[in-house]
């Protein structure tokens, strides 16, 4: 969610220190999983917010240029995982917090809506409607850059 190792490493700390000091409060096996992913979500938000205050960089032309001919390689092209996480992080940059949540969660961690419901608050039809405009916005960067890239 956060594009970035260094914040996603300190995010894990803060998480492990909540749940450490909150273990008590669990009543059951059941809902730990839950608990967890939204004390991380939470946790997530609170980065994106501090980063949206406190921009560190924008996205130069000469990047969307190398994420373009990344992708114009085909789904068949062997991207490392990084690389893969940048692409994804530099297009879901422009997302909000929520969109990404949603995005990260369900298509990136594989997570039911139920799950992320229960995860983030959010009803069923707002996890929806927030995938659907997340998906489009990717959709349409990817396409932009991609025909960018190739000149069509």
């Amino acid at each position: 969610m956060l594009g970035d190792e260094d914040r996603a490493k300190d995010v894990v700390q803060e998480t492990m220190v909540t749940i450490w000091q909150k273990l008590q409060k669990i009543k059951s096996a059941e809902v730990y999983k839950t608990w967890i992913y939204r004390i991380v979500v939470n946790k997530c938000y609170d980065q994106l917010r501090a980063r949206k205050r406190h921009p560190e960089f924008s996205v130069d032309e000469q990047t969307w240029r190398m994420i373009a001919n990344r992708i114009s390689e085909g789904p068949s092209a062997d991207l490392e995982n990084k690389e893969i996480a940048q692409i994804l992080s530099l297009l879901s940059d422009g997302l909000s917090p929520k969109q990404k949540a949603v995005f990260v969660l369900s298509d990136l961690e594989g997570m039911t809506g139920d799950e992320i419901s229960e995860i983030t608050g959010m009803s069923k039809s707002g996890i929806k409607s927030n995938l659907h405009y997340a998906r489009k916005s990717i959709s349409v960067l990817i396409e932009k850059y991609y025909s960018y890239g190739t000149g069509k």
